[in-house]
C-alpha cells in the first residue's frame, strides 16, 4: 500500500477468511448424467443405489468400527478428528452419520466441516456415499445459519442426483428464500417448482414420495414468496394446485393472502379475506388480527386500524360488519373482468346479498396490536400519540397488553426518527430499570440514530457497551451501520477498522458491507483499494454481486478520472453477465469529462447509439444479440454533448442533441452557446492557413456552421459573416 495513503495503517485490509468460504451455489453434484429417481433413505442405511455405477461396500475395518462407535456415542468432535486422520473415505454409514451430527450441532465450525466433506466427495465423485437424510439435515442447518443460497444448492444437487429430499428439508429452504432479499422469492418459487416437478414424475407412487410431497406448510412458504413479489397470478396458480397434493389452506395461508392484498394495493379485499376464514370455519388466531391491523397501518389508514383495536377493547365480534361500513364505501363489490382474486375470494362477488359473519370468540388487544398502531403513528410523525399509547399500555391490567421489548423498541425508533437521541436513550434506561431487556434490534436502531446525527463517537461507544457490558453480540447490521457512519464523517480509517473487526469476530460481510467500504475508499480518493474490496466480494460465495455493486466500482474509478480502469471494470462486468445501464454509462461519461479524454466520449457515444438501435450492425455481428434495449437519460446525454461541444466535435454533438429531442429531453441552448462563444468564436478565422489545411477543415467547418445554425447564431447558411470583434492585423 502507498505510504502516502491515509489508510496506511497497522489494521490494513486483510484478504484472508475467518472461516473457509462456503461452497459455490452453482456447483452441481457431479458432471455425470443424473441417475434415476431415488427414494428417501434413512440415516442408518446408505443409499447404495444413488449412483448408476455399482457401489462395492467393503466390510468395515478397525478404523471404521472405531469411527462408528464414536458416532453412536455422539462424540462428534472425536469422530471428526479420526476422520481427518484417515486418508481413505469411511463407509457410507459413517459418512452419513458424521454429516448428520455436524449438521445437528449447527455452528459455523460444524457447518464448515460438513461442507468440507461434501466438497471432498464431489471432487472424488463419491457423493453417492451420503444418504438423503444427511444431505437434508445439512441443508436445513445451512438455511438456519443464514447460508441460504448454499442450502438451496444442496437441495438442487440432491434432485439432480436422483434424491427426493424430505418435505421438511426442502420447504425450510423455500421458506428462508422467500424472506431473502434480492432474488430470494424468485429462487424460492423456482426451487418449489423443481421439487414438485420431480414428485410428479413418480405418478401415483404415493408410498415412494409420501415424505417428499409438498404439504400445507410448503405451500404457505412459496405463497409467501409470491406475496412478497406481488405475483397474484402465480399465487392463484399455486393456491389452486394445493388440492392436487391433498393440501388444505389453513389460517396461515389466508394470513399470507392478507399480505398479498396489501402488496398489490387491494385494501378493499382485506375484509373478504377475514370473512373467507370464518366461512370456511378455519380456527381464527390472533396472528390474523395482527396481520389485518398491520395491513391497514401499511395503507396509512390509521382510522380503521384504531376502530379495530377499539372493537377488540369493547369485546365485539362484528369485525366484518365494522370493516364493511368503514372500508367498502367506495367499493361496488364487482370484480373487474379477469380479476385473479375472483378465484381466491369468491365471497367478494355478491357480498351485498350476504350478512357479514361474526368472530367465533372475543379477542382482546395484546402488546403486538398496540405496537403495530404505534408504528403507524411513527410513520406519520405522531410522537405524542406514541407516548400516549405507551402510557395507556402501562396501565393495562392484562399482562399480555402491557408494553414489552418490541413496544419500547418502537418508541425508541420513533424518537430516533424524530432526531431526539436523548429521549431515545432515556427509554433505554427505563427498560433497564423495569427489567425489560433490550435486544439487538434495539441497539441497532440506536446505532443508526447516532450515525444519522453524525455522532459517530457515541455510536462507537454504544457498540463497545453492547459487547463489554450488556453482553449482546453485534451482527452484520450493527457493523454496517457504524461503517456507514464513519463514511458520513469522512473517517475511512474507522470504517476499515470496524470492517476488519467484524470479520475477526466471525461475522460474514454482506453485500452492503462490501459496497459501503468500497464507497469509503472511493470517496477518499483510493479507487484501487475499492477495487481490491470488490474482488474480495466476487470471491465470497455468500454474496450475490449485482449491477449496483459493479456500478459503484466503475464510479469509484471515474470519480478521479481513471477512465482506463473504469473501462476495464466494465469489460469484466460484461464477462460476468451484466450489461452496462444508465448509471454505468453516466459514471463513465463523467470520468471522461474529468480526465478530458474526448476521444473516449466518441467511443462511448458509438456504443450507446448501438444499444439504442440508432446504429445498425451488420448481419455477421452477434455482439449485441443478447444485449437488452437501452434508454439514455438526461444526465448522460447532457454530459456527452458537453464534452463534444467543448472538444469541437460538432457533428457528434448534433447527433446527441437529435437523440435528446427524440427522447423528449430538453436541451440547454444557452449553455452550449456560452461554451461556443468562450471556446470556439475564433475558429476558422486565420487568413494564413495553407490550402491543404483549409481542405482538411472543410468538413469540420460545415459541422460547426450547422451547430451555429442550431444555436441561432449567425452562420454561413444565412450568408452572413459572424465575428465577435474586428480582425486585427495579426489575422
Amino acid at each position: 500500500m502507498n505510504t502516502k495513503s491515509p489508510l496506511s495503517l497497522p489494521n490494513k485490509f486483510t484478504t484472508h477468511w475467518v472461516a473457509p468460504p462456503l461452497l459455490s451455489t452453482t456447483t452441481s453434484a457431479t458432471s455425470r448424467t443424473p441417475p434415476p429417481l431415488r427414494t428417501q433413505a434413512t440415516t442408518n442405511t446408505p443409499n447404495s443405489s444413488f449412483s448408476t455405477h455399482k457401489l462395492i461396500v467393503s466390510p468395515p475395518n478397525n478404523q471404521e468400527n472405531a469411527l462408528l462407535s464414536l458416532l453412536r456415542q455422539r462424540k462428534t468432535e472425536e469422530a471428526w478428528i479420526l476422520y481427518t486422520q484417515s486418508t481413505d473415505l469411511p463407509n457410507p454409514t459413517c459418512l452419513s452419520r458424521l454429516v448428520s451430527q455436524l449438521s445437528y450441532q449447527n455452528t459455523q465450525l460444524s457447518l464448515t466441516r460438513a461442507q468440507s466433506i461434501i466438497q471432498r466427495l464431489r471432487q472424488e465423485r463419491q457423493l453417492h456415499r451420503l444418504d438423503a437424510n444427511s444431505l437434508g439435515l445439512l441443508a436445513v442447518a445451512a438455511a438456519k445459519g443464514g447460508h441460504i443460497l448454499y442450502a438451496a444448492s444442496i437441495i438442487k444437487s440432491m434432485i439432480k442426483s436422483g434424491y427426493l429430499p424430505h418435505v421438511k428439508a426442502w420447504s425450510a429452504v423455500v421458506s428462508r428464500l422467500a424472506g431473502l432479499g434480492d432474488d430470494g422469492p424468485v429462487e424460492a418459487i423456482r426451487l418449489f417448482g423443481l421439487v414438485t416437478k420431480r414428485v410428479r414424475e413418480f405418478g401415483d407412487k404415493d408410498v415412494v414420495i409420501k415424505d417428499s410431497k409438498p404439504d400445507t406448510a410448503a405451500y404457505n412458504a412459496v405463497l409467501n414468496a409470491c406475496a412478497n413479489l406481488g405475483e397474484t397470478e402465480k399465487f392463484v396458480e399455486l393456491f389452486d394446485e394445493m388440492v392436487e397434493f391433498g393440501c388444505e389452506p389453513d389460517v396461515l395461508t389466508y394470513n399470507v393472502m392478507l399480505k398479498l392484498c396489501a402488496r398489490v394495493d387491494r385494501k378493499d379485499l382485506l375484509v373478504f379475506v377475514l370473512e373467507r376464514i370464518l366461512e370456511k370455519r378455519i380456527p381464527l388466531c390472533m396472528t390474523t388480527l395482527h396481520s389485518l391491523v398491520a395491513a391497514y397501518v401499511g395503507f396509512g389508514d390509521l382510522g380503521i386500524a384504531e376502530k379495530l383495536v377499539q372493537a377488540m377493547r369493547e369485546e365485539r365480534r362484528d369485525f366484518c360488519r365494522i370493516l364493511r361500513e368503514l372500508s367498502l364505501k367506495m367499493y361496488d363489490g364487482q370484480m373487474k373482468d379477469g380479476d385473479v382474486f375472483e378465484k381466491l375470494l369468491p365471497n367478494s362477488i355478491n357480498w351485498r346479498n350476504s350478512e357479514p359473519p361474526e368472530l367465533n370468540k372475543v379477542f382482546t388487544p395484546d402488546a403486538r396490536i398496540y405496537t403495530t398502531i404505534m408504528k403507524g403513528y411513527m410513520n406519520q410523525g405522531r410522537v405524542k400519540d406514541i407516548v400516549r399509547t405507551l402510557e395507556a399500555m402501562r396501565n393495562q391490567e392484562d399482562t399480555a397488553s402491557q408494553p414489552d421489548h418490541v413496544t419500547y423498541t418502537t418508541v425508541i425508533s420513533a424518537f430516533v426518527k424524530a432526531g431526539t437521541m436523548d429521549k431515545a436513550m432515556e427509554v433505554l434506561a427505563e427498560m433497564t430499570r423495569i427489567g425489560v431487556p433490550a435486544n439487538l434490534v434495539t441497539y441497532n436502531i440506536l446505532l443508526k440514530g447516532y450515525c444519522q446525527q453524525l455522532q459517530v463517537d457515541k455510536a462507537k461507544e454504544l457498540i463497545r457497551e453492547m459487547i463489554d457490558s450488556v453482553g449482546i453480540e453485534p451482527d452484520v447490521v450493527s457493523y454496517n451501520t457504524v461503517i456507514d457512519g464513519c463514511i458520513l464523517i469522512d473517517d475511512s480509517e474507522g470504517a476499515l477498522t470496524f470492517f476488519n473487526e467484524m470479520r475477526s469476530r466471525g461475522i460474514a460481510p454482506t453485500k452492503i458491507s462490501y459496497t459501503t467500504l468500497m464507497k469509503a475508499f472511493a470517496l477518499s480518493g483510493q479507487p484501487k483499494l475499492a477495487g481490491k474490496i470488490f474482488d474480495e466480494m466476487l470471491k465470497d460465495p455468500r454474496v450475490k454481486v449485482d449491477i449496483v455493486a459493479w456500478n459503484m466500482l466503475v464510479e469509484g474509478f471515474c470519480r478521479l478520472g481513471f477512465v482506463d480502469e473504469a473501462k476495464s471494470a466494465i469489460e469484466r462486468m460484461k464477462e460476468n453477465g451484466f450489461q452496462p445501464d444508465v448509471a454505468t454509462y453516466g459514471s463513465l461519461a463523467n470520468g471522461i469529462s474529468v480526465a478530458r479524454k474526448p476521444g473516449d466520449a466518441l467511443l462511448l457515444w458509438n456504443e450507446i447509439k448501438e444499444r439504442c438501435g440508432m446504429e445498425k450492425c451488420g448481419d455477421d455481428s452477434s455482439s449485441s444479440l443478447d444485449v437488452p434495449p437501452f434508454i439514455p437519460d438526461e444526465g448522460l446525454l447532457h454530459t456527452l454533448a458537453d464534452i463534444c461541444v467543448r472538444a469541437a466535435f460538432f457533428k457528434k454533438a448534433l447527433e446527441i442533441i437529435a437523440c435528446m429531442e427524440d427522447y423528449g429531453i430538453t436541451t440547454n441552448k444557452s449553455k452550449y452557446k456560452r461554451i461556443y462563444v468562450e471556446m470556439h468564436s475564433r475558429m476558422f478565422t486565420s487568413k494564413h492557413a495553407s490550402r491543404a489545411r483549409v481542405d482538411r477543415r472543410k468538413e469540420r467547418k460545415r459541422a460547426a456552421e450547422a451547430f451555429k445554425f442550431w444555436l441561432g447564431l449567425p452562420n454561413s447558411y444565412y450568408a452572413s459573416e459572424w465575428l465577435f470583434e474586428p480582425a486585427g492585423p495579426e489575422e
